[in-house]
């Protein structure tokens, strides 16, 4: 077993044995979309699907990366892949380093068989490009599970309080920047629990990244996963990173490419305020990950309820397809509104949206007629 294959296998037995969330909460607590408490459509009119990577989904919801490269791997991610196979929904792959290191592991990743036609995502590591790898393996990873994009993981915090990790990040972007243009399949940039500024986002889209999935705090903290294996100073930053909430906001208020919103998603209303602050898809992983362990049913029986859940909050804000979620009036409070406001985000705009497009379309009505 390869130090990479022992790494993955103690992070799935840490995800479903112990607390591994993180000690500040994602900010969806202080988001509170405006309740419509008369309706104009009917709830099983409603339309959730959308497209991504060139594929239509029937609802907005992407299963995000989780693992690989371990035996009990295989079965987790063909029956999260067999699952989404079976509701339209999009899947991420974990960090295929692992069969990198040992073809024999590329199995584990191998989903195509029991999911022929929904949109997939490769994986693999930033660092790993500093340190060694280029456009081969950047194509390699996407050609041999027949993957439909890329996303290269930002993860700057694990590796420096992982006691075996890597932390040359020079001239990161620049390598971020030759596999966007020369890859050929869109490339997704993604963090790993600890947020993305609007900074980053923008030299991110600037660099040529398709999309942008924020991973905020408040979800899984690897800094307190990284603390269960021995990272002496992994304790220090369970706290930190930017809100996912927050996090979303700032980036789709600074790029115009695709905003995927993931990092302690746990509900479909979570989805559905994170799509009202401006994201385009929500990103799920750890409630799924005990169902995955289970059986495609588990999985698909958990999904099924979060897609309700987004259907229902829908129909509470006179919503009959996805994009109109993002203009209705959402009112922000707390923590989170005091993060915006620092930001230069005015919380408040966010919450007369239908009021200022009825004042928009007056006054091209008064102009034009």
């Amino acid at each position: 077993m390869t130090p990479t294959e022992k790494r993955k296998k103690e992070h799935i037995d840490l995800c479903l044995e112990k607390d591994v969330s993180s000690s500040i909460t994602t900010g969806f607590e202080d988001v509170q979309i405006a309740h419509n408490a008369l309706p104009s459509i009917s709830k099983n009119s409603i339309d959730t699907s959308c497209e991504f990577l060139g594929k239509i989904l029937s609802a907005p919801i992407i299963i995000t990366a989780m693992t690989g490269g371990t035996p009990e791997a295989e079965t987790i991610n063909k029956n999260l892949a067999a699952a989404a196979e079976e509701l339209g929904l999009a899947l991420g792959l974990g960090s295929e380093r692992a069969a990198m290191q040992d073809k024999a592991l590329w199995k584990t990743y191998d989903v195509r068989g029991v999911a022929p036609n929904i949109p997939l995502i490769a994986n693999l590591g930033l660092v790993q490009f500093v340190k060694e790898y280029g456009l081969k393996q950047a194509k390699e990873a996407v050609e041999k599970i027949k993957a439909d994009a890329l996303a290269i993981h930002l993860n700057a915090l694990q590796e420096s309080v992982q006691p075996e990790g890597d932390t040359d990040f020079t001239n990161s972007l620049t390598h971020i920047k030759t596999i966007c243009h020369d890859l050929g399949k869109p490339t997704i940039i993604k963090e790993t629990g600890a947020g993305i500024s609007r900074e980053v986002a923008t030299k991110l889209a600037g660099a040529g990244a398709h999309a942008i999935d924020v991973s905020g705090a408040g979800g899984t903290s690897f800094s307190q996963i990284e603390l269960y294996r021995g990272g002496t100073t992994a304790g220090a930053f369970r706290s930190w990173g930017v809100p996912t909430a927050c996090s979303v906001a700032e980036v789709a208020r600074a790029v115009k490419i695709p905003v995927i919103a993931s990092g302690g998603i746990r509900t479909g209303v979570d989805a559905a305020k994170a799509i009202a602050l401006g994201a385009k898809y929500a990103g799920i992983a750890l409630p799924l990950l005990g169902p995955a362990k289970e059986s495609k049913e588990a999985v698909i029986k958990a999904l099924k309820a979060i897609i309700d859940e987004f259907r229902t909050a829908m129909f509470l804000m006179d919503a009959s397809k996805v994009a109109e979620i993002r203009t209705k009036d959402v009112i922000i409070t707390g923590k989170t509104a005091e993060w915006m406001a620092i930001r230069g985000l005015k919380p408040e705009l966010y919450a007369n949206r239908a009021s200022m497009a009825s004042l928009q379309h007056k006054v091209q009505k008064d102009l034009y007629g």
